[in-house]
């Protein structure tokens, strides 16, 4: 029997489906630059390209020996030897420079001084390590994982006053004496470096704009200086491999200080290699010649017209180890940064990754509450 429709119970539960939504209105979205934002999200999602090492990796290229300047000539500012000078670093990045006033004994004495830092036991070396938070003292050892030995060991020299308190606790007989030499040394290069870098400045024809700006900072760190203890003992069949691990190191690695010229100590080399974008250049010194190269800083302050390049010199066939020197110089009123530093504040690619996410998700958040409302 039929039941009357007022007599029916009421249902306490509806389980009708809710309404549609309503249609979205034309309206343009409230965020006008959503292409630009796609655009940008698009490509930090984005895998980069990856560059292998056999198609990036510079060939040797073996050049005229760099012109041999005598520093009188350019005190005197002879226009033969200034037009020498900035011709080979506009090419090369580099130039030798003899007859430079510094007592080749004088050198030779440093030189045997600084062999005493690298026969130090290796635990007392671990001690004084280079790190970020301090950027002196030795560096991490390549090792020749076939032969199982050293290839080479590098010290980084600075008149900082916590370096020589870790020194002096490691090497109490002989690092006052060594430090006072390096000062002495290190600032006789560095007035020779003021005037190799006034003759260029002098006779630069583009600078930066930012020139001025990097001439008022202020000195931050001092004179640097790497020494390197270069082995006797690489075999011939190793030699190619060693090369080619210096040029990645020295490519990937670049230098650890920002400088604006670096004065290679390193008499009895049989190369010096130069490293750069360009390639790999590499020629014979001359006998008791000072290297000069090139630094990021003038490669700045020049608007690109001097490009930085990478020095190293190559010991073969000596009958015993071999120490080089290279003196860092930065104007006293220039800033010397940490590159490493610098590294430290950049956003990893999973970093990069991570932030693009959360900026898609927040682009998307305040689409759907648009919406809402």
């Amino acid at each position: 029997m039929a039941v009357s429709p007022e007599y029916m119970p009421e249902n306490p539960i509806d389980f009708r489906a809710p309404p549609p939504s309503p249609i979205a209105s034309g309206r343009r979205s409230s965020v006008t630059n959503d292409g630009v934002l796609n655009e940008f999200l698009e490509h930090s999602l984005r895998v980069p390209d990856l560059i292998l090492p056999d198609n990036f990796f510079p060939k040797q290229k073996i050049v005229e020996t760099p012109p041999r300047i005598d520093c009188q000539s350019l005190n005197s500012k002879e226009s033969n030897s200034v037009l020498k000078t900035l011709d080979s670093i506009a090419r090369i990045g580099c130039f030798q420079l003899v007859n430079f006033g510094i007592p080749s004994e004088f050198i030779k004495l440093v030189s045997v001084m600084a062999a005493g830092i690298f026969q130090l036991p290796s635990e007392k070396k671990a001690a004084v390590m280079k790190s970020p938070e301090k950027p002196y003292g030795f560096e991490e050892v390549h090792r020749d994982q076939e032969a199982e030995n050293e290839l080479s060991e590098e010290f980084v020299w600075s008149k900082d006053e916590s370096l020589k308190l870790d020194m002096e606790r490691i090497w109490p007989t002989g690092y006052s004496n060594f430090s006072e030499k390096m000062e002495t040394l290190s600032s006789d290069l560095g007035n020779l470096a003021a005037k190799i870098l006034q003759v260029l400045q002098e006779n630069c024809p583009r600078k930066s704009k930012y020139a001025n700006d990097m001439m008022q900072r202020q000195d931050l760190i001092g004179p640097v200086c790497c020494l390197y203890k270069h082995r006797r003992d690489i075999p011939a069949d190793r030699l190619a491999s060693y090369l080619g691990y210096d040029v990645f190191s020295m490519l990937i690695r670049g230098t650890d200080y920002s400088h604006a010229l670096c004065l290679h100590l390193c008499d009895a080399s049989s190369q010096f290699h130069v490293y750069s974008k360009k390639g790999w250049v590499s020629f014979c010194p001359d006998k008791d010649a000072l290297i000069v190269t090139v630094g990021d800083q003038t490669q700045a302050w020049s608007g690109g017209q001097y490009k930085q390049v990478l020095g190293r010199p190559i010991f073969k066939g000596e009958d015993e180890d071999n120490i080089s020197m290279a003196f860092l110089y930065s104007p006293p009123n220039t800033i010397i940064c940490c590159s490493k530093t610098t590294k430290g504040k950049t956003l990893s690619l999973g970093q990069q990754a991570i932030l693009a996410i959360i900026l898609t998700l927040v682009y998307h958040l305040l689409v759907y509450f648009y919406k809402k409302l």
